[in-house]
């Protein structure tokens, strides 16, 4: 291709992009087709010819769009997912046409340099211990492994067991401590780390989520040996805070490294008016945060953020002899991370930080907090709606036919959620909580203003009494 095809096709990619964000909150939100109909729509044989980048990219995007979530809209709620800020997904994009492998800082300085900076602007913004060191990861999922991996040598190391020289088999066992509540992936990183399911201590807790500080204190006298606590800083349901203040000194006192899944409530930390939910969390050891949920960068980015940058590098350092050294005072990408090829997520980062500033990622967390709270009171005003939860962050749970057999509430709640995504004025799913069924919300692109929250409140409304209208023994 000519420079001439190359710019073409560039463009023509952005024209398709801008105008399906432009059209975003006048579409549908929810996808126009299933899975199986997406399939169907990109099935074909294996072509033996190629065919032109115009061509495909047309192509693409007719197959694709139909099957599309409204993910970026400003009344997509379902999951805690950020809505791909357009400054990072144009900074992202300049990464990908610079096909820079960003795995170490001698074959690509400037994305090393950009990851280094805004990893110091991340810990500033966070008011992180700035010694800690991050590591770029694809999201929370990966970055709870990086530091549970990095918790778990440093604790075998300090009983005498090189992990990472030796492995596992035949080192001394490693208690976990976890709350009931906590985050599915991170069960999963324990899983993948060699912990397992069933070896774990698992911590009741409360009505919104939170460790019970007595129990967690009880589960603590009873270690001995090396252990991890793991806690958590917005649960994904409720928005809850485990007591940072209260538990991180027992974990103290029995040696334990202790881990923050912090994947979107981490950033209560750069609001002034949120930042009292996560007191004490900067006495961790660890903490796992993304990029794309509350920092709007596009898909995919994390960052695994740990104290001690020794059992960090220890844990994830890339080593061969075609790899060039690194000296004093350099920040090798592949030291903190389990990948040497990778997207450069630096950039993106550093782009939406450079034009959000700190006082914009303030003021947009706040917003969010004050719209889910106006939704959550709207909805209440409502006969036979329940929020079951206090609404401090961003995220709350709705049941419907509040008052009625639990049984039958959870009918209601069920189709009344197929009703609202069927609508498709807003999207919230559905979940269970404490074996009853519920409506999540989440609030948290960066396009949603208090518009869009009455609008999606009223929404959900109409979609409930669309439902109690057709049930059997209405009221």
């Amino acid at each position: 291709m000519d420079d001439g095809s190359v710019r073409d096709l560039f463009r023509r990619a952005a024209d398709h992009a801008a105008r399906f964000r432009d059209t975003i909150s006048d579409r549908q939100q929810r996808p126009e087709v299933s899975y199986l109909g997406s399939l169907e729509a990109f099935r074909e044989p294996l072509p033996e010819d190629g065919a032109g980048g115009p061509a495909v990219i047309d192509d693409l995007v007719a197959r694709a769009e139909p099957g599309l979530h409204a993910m970026t809209g400003p009344r997509f709620f379902g999951w805690v997912i950020g809505g791909s800020h357009p400054v990072g997904v144009a900074a992202d994009w300049m990464a990908g046409a610079w096909g820079q492998n960003a795995g170490n800082h001698h074959a690509t300085p400037a994305a090393a340099a950009a990851e280094a900076v805004a990893a110091d602007w991340l810990l500033d913004l966070l008011d992180l211990p700035r010694e800690s060191s991050v590591g770029f990861a694809t999201g929370a999922t990966l970055a709870n492994f990086v530091c549970l991996a990095a918790a778990r040598g440093a604790v075998l190391r300090r009983v005498g067991w090189d992990a990472e020289a030796q492995g596992l088999f035949g080192a001394p066992p490693v208690t976990v401590l976890i709350g009931d509540d906590a985050h599915a992936t991170v069960f999963s990183a324990l899983q993948f780390l060699g912990f397992g399911h069933d070896r774990l201590v698992r911590l009741k807790t409360d009505d919104m989520g939170r460790i019970s500080a007595s129990d967690f204190a009880e589960a603590a006298g009873k270690v001995s040996g090396p252990s991890i606590v793991i806690l958590q800083a917005g649960q994904i349901n409720t928005g809850a805070f485990d007591d940072f203040a209260a538990l991180i000194p027992v974990a103290r006192r029995i040696g334990a490294w202790v881990h923050v899944d912090g994947a979107f409530g981490l950033w209560a930390r750069a609001s002034p008016a949120k930042r009292a939910l996560a007191e004490g969390v900067d006495e961790a050891d660890s903490w796992a945060t993304d990029g794309h949920k509350w920092l709007q960068t596009p898909y995919d980015c994390g960052y695994a953020i740990i104290r001690d940058e020794e059992a960090h590098r220890r844990a994830m350092t890339i080593a061969a002899s075609y790899l060039p050294p690194s000296f004093e005072g350099e920040r090798d990408p592949s030291h903190f991370v389990p990948e040497l090829s990778r997207r450069a997520r630096g950039f993106a980062t550093w782009a939406m930080i450079k034009h959000l500033g700190r006082q914009g990622i303030a003021a947009m967390v706040e917003r969010h907090c004050r719209i889910a709270q106006a939704m959550a009171e709207r909805l209440r005003s409502e006969d036979g709606i329940a929020v079951l939860n206090e609404v401090g962050l961003n995220q709350f749970m709705v049941r419907f036919g509040a008052g009625r057999p639990e049984e039958e509430a959870d009918r209601l709640t069920q189709q009344t959620v197929e009703r609202l995504q069927a609508d498709g004025v807003c999207f919230a799913g559905g979940a269970t909580w404490r074996d009853r069924k519920v409506m999540r919300v989440s609030v948290i692109s960066w396009l949603t203003d208090d518009r869009a929250g009455e609008v999606a409140a009223d929404a959900m409304i109409a979609a409930w009494r669309a439902v109690r209208s057709a049930a059997p023994g209405r009221r």
